[in-house]
């Protein structure tokens, strides 16, 4: 049987972890609360994001322990569409994992990233290479390898608790601790994008394809 039969796009799938993501917004990203309505601060949209699968499966696939992270390049406002996207999946994952996560960041797998099947005209494709995602103190150090070297830390509100948007209907999370990036480079596909000191997001995954 093939891969393709033993994996299905209609099978059930979900991820729990969390997620760190930079983008090239001067100050906070107006996107989560606009929902992709308001232009980001510099008229367009370059981001990357790693990601900690704390627990997840696709079907029989167990996802569970892996990273991945994704580049979204985007022309202007994020509703409009025109996205520009690529994936990065952890080394360590098998040939399944690997599909099962690129079927999900395209959207074919519905659910929580159906939306990415509308939105993104160009995928430039799935590279396997070494993923780490560390929490050190409240910064996340998420380092993709000879592509991303990042580092995300919370913005702390008053009695040193983080600043954090809650229950908003932003496609990647509805509470979204609001971040700065300490360091934040990207190279590849001919970019070369350093976001240090710009807008940053850490936030809790629940994705699927499930309702519950």
């Amino acid at each position: 049987m093939s891969m393709v039969e033993d994996l299905r796009v209609v099978d059930p799938w979900y991820l729990r972890g969390e997620l760190a993501l930079s983008c090239n917004c001067e100050i906070f990203c107006p996107c989560v609360l606009s929902l992709g309505k308001h232009a980001p601060t510099e008229g367009y949209c370059q981001t990357w994001a790693g990601v900690r699968i704390d627990d997840g499966r696709f079907g029989e696939t167990d996802l569970s322990g892996l990273k991945f992270g994704f580049m979204v390049d985007i022309p202007g406002r994020l509703g409009r569409g025109n996205w520009t996207v690529a994936l990065f999946v952890d080394d360590k994952a098998s040939a399944y994992a690997t599909k099962a996560l690129t079927w999900i960041m395209t959207g074919r797998a519905g659910g929580s990233t159906a939306l990415l099947k509308i939105l993104a005209g160009s995928f430039l494709g799935t590279r396997q290479v070494p993923i780490t995602y560390e929490v050190k103190g409240e910064t996340r150090i998420v380092k993709i390898e000879k592509i991303v070297d990042g580092a995300i830390t919370p913005v702390q509100g008053k009695d040193k608790g983080n600043v954090v948007i809650r229950n908003s209907e932003y496609w990647i999370a509805p509470d979204i601790i609001v971040s700065r990036a300490d360091k934040s480079r990207f190279r590849l596909f001919g970019r070369n994008w350093n976001f240090e000191g710009r807008s940053a997001e850490i936030c809790k995954l629940d994705w699927g394809n499930q309702k519950r």
